[in-house]
């Protein structure tokens, strides 16, 4: 039959763009390892965490922030307009620690409920030019967070991606599935970094130098969006060769994750709908990789029946997912997430259902906040 025949030579074509992205871009990060790096450079830290509504997640995590052993480095609390005791927590830190600064940001009409607005007075007031990013609800997984971010700062690198794990919860599905999309979100980032195609990083730990915002105007260009601080700016800043990764393991941070699908899908609606406003050599690159995948577990399973090649399915199935368990085996070896890896083919197919559910769904809804 005409009609199968062309669709097993589509299907060939899927699978040779898959194992493509998978041992060829994302090799660039699977098969990367870490250089050793001088650990003690004299540059001094200002870390920024945005906040609202954050009181308890501030007393819990706050404190592995302070706790940093680094030679200098001042913490820079923002208030971006809670209405809890965020700013009561955040000034009994401060009276305890003489490197804790607050920005008080009270909302006004043109830059109502706007992250971006609070983040911009936040660098304003920090201190030093290199500046450090993460959340409330984020911690450091070890005491040497910003000494190895730093590191990674030289001449040419002004800008520093690093890992934001989210906590393993056990027997949950929801939880897995979180990690799993992070897992995968970081392995692309990562990957295109090294290839000098760098078109993201995640604001739960991110680093990059002051003069480098306000070069760029700092988030002028898409005030406008509610998401994007991370993302977005990134897109906007990086070049071939300013940016540099850092994953080692005391690099990491973990943050809670969300603990219901409504409350994780508005999240992912909020993250995919700034993903439109990329360069558009980026959205080629991540719009082929996703219509693949889509491709190939809606031509897979069809060709399996009513081709008369299914041997030849077969073996290219088996070469897909022997290419994606290489490259995400290391991974998420390098990234603590290997116990994921045994539920690939099902994570997967779910993770792409529901970005095609998100992206039918942002077409038809445009109310996106921050929180």
């Amino acid at each position: 039959m005409l009609i199968v025949d062309v669709l097993l030579y589509t299907f060939v074509i899927v699978v040779s763009i898959q194992i493509i992205f998978y041992l060829l871009i994302f090799g660039k990060f699977s098969f990367y390892k870490e250089k050793k790096r001088n650990a003690t450079k004299n540059i001094s830290i200002s870390v920024i965490i945005c906040a609202k509504n954050e009181a308890k997640n501030l007393k819990r995590f706050l404190p592995s922030v302070i706790a940093q052993e680094y030679h200098s480095f001042e913490i820079v609390l923002i208030n971006d307009g809670s209405t809890d005791k965020t700013l009561k927590v955040m000034e009994r830190f401060k009276a305890l620690h003489d490197n804790i600064k607050i920005v008080n940001v009270k909302n006004i009409e043109a830059f109502w409920g706007n992250k971006k607005y609070a983040l911009t007075l936040g660098i304003k007031a920090a201190t030093h030019n290199f500046l450090l990013f993460t959340d409330a609800d984020c911690e450091p997984l070890s005491k040497y967070w910003i000494r190895d971010m730093s590191s990674h700062f030289s001449t040419s690198k002004s800008i520093v991606l690093g890992y934001g794990s989210y906590k393993k919860i056990k027997n949950s599905f929801l939880n897995k599935l979180i990690r799993f999309e992070t897992l995968l979100t970081a392995t692309q980032y990562f990957s295109y970094a090294q290839m000098g195609l760098t078109y993201m990083g995640v604001g739960r730990n991110l680093a990059y130098r002051k003069e480098l915002f306000f070069n760029a105007n700092g988030f002028m260009n898409h005030m406008h969006l509610r998401s994007g601080d991370d993302d977005l700016f990134v897109n906007q800043i990086a070049t071939k060769n300013n940016t540099s990764i850092c994953v080692t393991p005391n690099s990491f941070t973990e943050s809670i994750p969300k603990q219901t699908f409504k409350d994780w899908i508005l999240q992912k609606r909020r993250h995919i709908s700034t993903a439109k406003y990329y360069k558009l050599k980026h959205k080629l690159l991540l719009g082929i990789f996703y219509f693949s995948q889509l491709l190939f577990w809606i031509l897979f399973p069809f060709l399996l029946i009513v081709s008369s090649f299914w041997e030849l399915v077969v073996a290219l199935v088996l070469l897909r997912f022997i290419s994606a368990n290489i490259s995400l085996g290391l991974s998420s070896k390098k990234l603590k997430e290997s116990d994921l890896i045994p539920y690939f083919p099902f994570l997967e197919v779910v993770i792409i259902s529901i970005q095609f559910f998100i992206f039918i769904k942002n077409i038809l809804s445009r109310s996106l906040h921050w929180k």
